[in-house]
């Protein structure tokens, strides 16, 4: 079967070809409808990575705060919940609990637009595993990084905020990397609640044209153009902010 990739020329509503690809509006062709969806699904993946990433350090903080007489603190033990939680609900699951029952039991939601609950959704997902990763850079420093920080004087906040998450956030860059990219990917799951990103694009056109072929090769072609953009933007990052000669302590401790 030959490609016809006119078909993105084509109108949505009459599927007529068109004398210019680009078209909106009422006479938007699918290459329009195609570039509005890529659109959606980089809107969704960095609200979500940007939620991701402040919850993600906070819990990760919470996790490496030092045990009290009694043991673990009260704050760990509910940032090591906060994990468990999310870390073992499949993506699908939490999107739809998001945008079916969240309204539901809280009324504070029933008028959140459905977008922002599927990046609470993803957003949530996501930080319990940047958590993990925020936690690991942190125990990899040497012990004596925070030992620093309190022969200075500072609160532990300060000792967080200026001596142990800026080295922490340096070494973490490459799996960081890893999920900036994998969110991008995650976000396919807005199909489910009918978000008119990517997937949902492909599902929709595939049917009305009953050209899969084509329509599914260029969205794929995205989801790579993507992700390689994010893969490089983020090694450039890596090479700036490398900590040169660093090894990370082997012992665990922090």
């Amino acid at each position: 079967m030959a490609l016809d990739w006119s078909i993105f020329c084509a109108d949505t509503i009459d599927q007529q070809v068109q004398a210019t690809c680009l078209g909106f509006g009422r006479n938007q062709t699918y290459l329009g409808w195609l570039l509005e969806a890529w659109g959606q699904t980089v809107l969704v993946a960095v609200l979500s990575l940007i939620v991701a990433l402040l919850i993600g350090t906070v819990i990760g903080v919470a996790r490496t705060l030092p045990d009290t007489p009694r043991g673990k603190s009260r704050i760990a033990r509910w940032a090591n919940l906060w994990v468990e939680f999310f870390r073992n609900i499949p993506l699908l699951v939490q999107v739809i609990l998001w945008y079916h029952v969240v309204p539901v039991v809280f009324p504070l939601f029933a008028d959140t637009p459905k977008l922002l609950l599927v990046v609470m959704g993803l957003g949530f997902f996501t930080s319990a595993r940047i958590a993990e990763q925020v936690r690991a850079g942190i125990q990899a420093l040497p012990r004596g990084q925070r030992y620093a920080g309190m022969a200075l004087g500072f609160s532990t906040w300060q000792t967080y905020r200026y001596v142990l998450l800026p080295m922490a956030f340096r070494i973490i860059v490459p799996p960081l990397t890893s999920e900036g990219m994998n969110i991008f990917k995650n976000s396919s799951v807005a199909f489910a609640v009918s978000i008119t990103e990517l997937t949902f694009f492909a599902q929709q056109v595939a049917e009305e044209t009953s050209r899969g072929v084509e329509i599914y090769l260029a969205v794929t072609a995205l989801y790579i153009i993507s992700a390689f953009t994010i893969n490089r933007l983020m090694a450039m990052v890596e090479k700036r902010v490398r900590v040169p000669g660093f090894v990370a302590s082997t012992g665990g401790g922090h």
